[in-house]
């Protein structure tokens, strides 16, 4: 898929007042601090698409940016940083959980894991709430730049091997992405453009 067009459209905390266009939605989430604004821009070309920063938690709102006047890129913020308070917390959870319970337009949810971490509570929590609550996901592992390619490899058969042991029958589709490279754009694109023309 070439992106043509990638534009911001609106930020918000509320999904009522998410856009109301009938096309499909595509939400990246992960952890805090885990590279998801430079794969956002990464996967647009687009070097300040998405707000990127040193300090985490730095998305703090609903992010829609409309790719190629054909989809929404959905930007949420990221869980589990210590350092956003309490209260903080709680609003981002229970708008994020709207947004994934509400919005009909939502397609895929791309969850965004750190690979050179071992399998996190917190994301498998959190992936698991995604199962339970029948909402379509893949992995999309980042930083691989970060590690040689037998590490790599272990570390997402890991990652598959403690999800099919404790939780599903089977693994989710998964993706490996370095922002610095580049790799895995084409991978990722590619397979939301194979839905959306599944569902055109």
């Amino acid at each position: 898929m070439q992106i043509k067009s990638a534009t911001f459209v609106i930020s918000n905390s509320d999904v009522k007042k998410c856009p109301n266009e009938p096309i499909p939605e595509y939400a990246f989430i992960g952890r805090s601090n885990v590279g998801k604004s430079s794969l956002i821009n990464m996967l647009t070309e687009r070097k300040h698409l998405a707000k990127t920063s040193g300090k985490p938690g730095k998305t703090q709102l609903i992010n829609h940016f409309k790719i190629n006047e054909r989809w929404y890129l959905v930007d949420l913020p990221g869980y589990g940083y210590a350092k956003v308070s309490k209260k903080l917390k709680n609003t981002f959870q229970k708008f994020i959980t709207q947004y994934f319970e509400h919005r009909q337009q939502l397609v895929s949810a791309f969850v965004l894991i750190d690979i050179r971490h071992e399998p996190q509570k917190i994301d498998m929590e959190f992936m698991q709430w995604l199962g339970e609550n029948q909402i379509p996901f893949s992995i999309i592992f980042t930083k691989v730049d970060k590690l040689k390619p037998k590490a790599i490899e272990r570390q997402v058969q890991q990652y598959l091997e403690v999800m099919t042991a404790e939780i599903w029958e089977e693994a989710p589709n998964c993706f490996v992405t370095s922002s610095s490279t580049g790799l895995g754009r084409e991978e990722v694109l590619n397979y939301i453009d194979q839905i959306n023309q599944e569902i055109k």
